[in-house]
């Protein structure tokens, strides 16, 4: 990667975690989930709405590095609006990406979260960048269970 893309990438992560999008609580309806990455000290606090297999909201709220709030920041953009099953395949596509593995974008317009790829050249900091997406994951796991 170019150091110009590793630059630009690294202020669209400054900028998701200087001023995240969607940081809050939604009411008692939505689902919530609490998250830990104890290597870290990153915790995470990921409330969804979901109505008829859909993400209709999404918000978070946490302590942690840049990395993990920056992440929980461009995820909750990102699966606004998607339904339960594109959201996990989404997750798929950014374990895969944080791997350093293969993967297929399908039609998926990624967006800010191709900034979080250089993450996988430190493993140390996979954990941060995939904790929201785990949150999310159990959360529409538990929703789905209910129904």
């Amino acid at each position: 990667m170019s150091s110009n893309l590793d630059q630009l990438y690294r202020q669209v992560i400054m900028d998701h975690y200087k001023n995240p999008r969607n940081k809050g609580e939604l009411s008692d309806d939505s689902v919530t989930i609490h998250m830990n990455n104890p290597t870290c000290g990153d915790r995470i606090q990921l409330h969804l709405k979901i109505e008829d297999g859909k993400i209709m909201d999404a918000k978070f709220d946490g302590e942690g590095c840049s990395i993990s709030l920056s992440s929980a920041s461009m995820m909750t953009q990102a699966i606004k609006g998607l339904s339960v099953e594109e959201a996990q395949k989404l997750a798929h596509i950014f374990y895969n990406m944080m791997l350093g593995k293969e993967y297929e974008i399908e039609n998926f317009d990624l967006g800010d979260i191709e900034a979080l790829q250089g993450v996988s050249k430190f493993p140390a900091r996979i954990k941060c960048a995939t904790l929201a997406w785990k949150a999310m994951e159990k959360g529409v796991g538990s929703q789905t269970e209910k129904q």
